[in-house]
């Protein structure tokens, strides 16, 4: 069963995921009207993983005995200058995320609350991932500094297709999210 305080820190993680997925669907909009449709599918498409995320952290709170506690998701901001801009402030939102993370896990070792720190492994793995990814397209923007780069990247990041486990949970083909 989770304590009271592992739960109350899940909620707030789940709020934190959501908010990510707001996040990235404002980044998507916004790069969609600025003529960048391969960026915001990108984005369009981490929204949706975030909100994979959520569920995943739900279900852990409802299978060890929690009690799930939605909170209200702050507006995300809705307006940047230019692309890499946009995939800057993503890549240190992700690194927000990895430190919210760290907490958990650190929070979970403290309770010797070993199926937490096991679950919360994946999470831990999955940030590395996280960060790299954006990292990439950060370094990419900034190599193009702008024109016709932004364009051949923009392409590139159009490609992007959500994985097939993140898939699958979001249709509820499968039935448990760990």
């Amino acid at each position: 069963m989770l304590s009271k305080k592992m739960t109350a820190a899940f909620n707030g993680q789940v709020a934190a995921e959501l908010y990510s997925s707001y996040l990235y669907i404002s980044m998507s909009a916004w790069l969609q009207s600025e003529g960048f449709p391969g960026a915001a599918n990108w984005m369009g498409l981490q929204a949706r993983e975030e909100v994979y995320h959520a569920q995943k952290l739900y279900n852990h709170i409802l299978e060890r005995g929690g009690q799930v506690k939605l909170g209200a998701i702050e507006a995300p901001p809705f307006k940047w200058k230019t692309p890499l801009e946009v995939f800057e402030q993503a890549y240190a939102h992700e690194q927000k995320v990895t430190g919210l993370i760290n907490n958990l896990m650190s929070m979970a070792k403290a309770e010797s609350d070993h199926a937490s720190e096991i679950f919360l492994q994946w999470f831990v793995t999955e940030q590395v991932e996280e960060e790299a990814t954006a990292l990439d397209v950060v370094q990419k923007f900034k190599l193009a500094a702008g024109g016709a780069g932004f364009f051949m990247i923009d392409q590139e990041l159009g490609a992007r297709v959500l994985s097939q486990i993140v898939k699958d949970a979001l249709t509820g083909t499968v039935a448990s999210s760990n």
